[in-house]
């Protein structure tokens, strides 16, 4: 990655919190060139989409990620990852799913529809913080991704 490339980030989080920590611990990481938070799955798709609030959004910047929490208002996480991975335009998004749900079947389910990754949030602050450090890292620095026609 070229130090002047965009880092496209969607973060899907309907906890401001959450949302505000993961920012920080992307900044922490001089990870945060360019992200976008929204709050629940029907916001994400459009984002994703480029519909609605977002119909104006340059598709010639391509999300390099999209970090994904579960437990979202109007339409699930899941939902959103099934409808990313079976959208042959954004099927090779990577999608991290971040939730603080350890359930099976959620992790079953995640994988099933295609997410790349499955995080669980740590309580504490200073593992959460390490836990997106690494994520993005990963992620933004050293996983090479196919080109993406989004």
């Amino acid at each position: 990655m070229k130090p002047f490339d965009p880092v496209e980030i969607l973060i899907v989080e309907d906890n401001p919190s959450d949302a505000e920590l993961t920012t920080r611990a992307l900044k922490k990481s001089n990870l945060a060139n360019n992200i976008c938070i929204v709050e629940n799955g029907e916001e994400a798709l459009d984002f994703i989409f480029s519909r609605g609030q977002f119909s104006q959004r340059d598709k010639s910047k391509t999300l390099k990620v999209i970090f994904l929490d579960l437990k979202l208002p109007k339409i699930s996480g899941l939902e959103v990852l099934k409808e990313v991975k079976s959208n042959e335009m954004t099927k090779m998004l990577p999608v991290v799913v971040i939730t603080s749900s350890k359930e099976d079947p959620d992790i079953q389910e995640a994988y099933a529809l295609g997410a790349n990754s499955y995080v669980v949030k740590p309580v504490d602050f200073d593992s959460f913080v390490h836990a997106i450090n690494t994520t993005g890292l990963y992620w933004l620095l050293i996983n090479i991704p196919p080109k993406v026609n989004a």
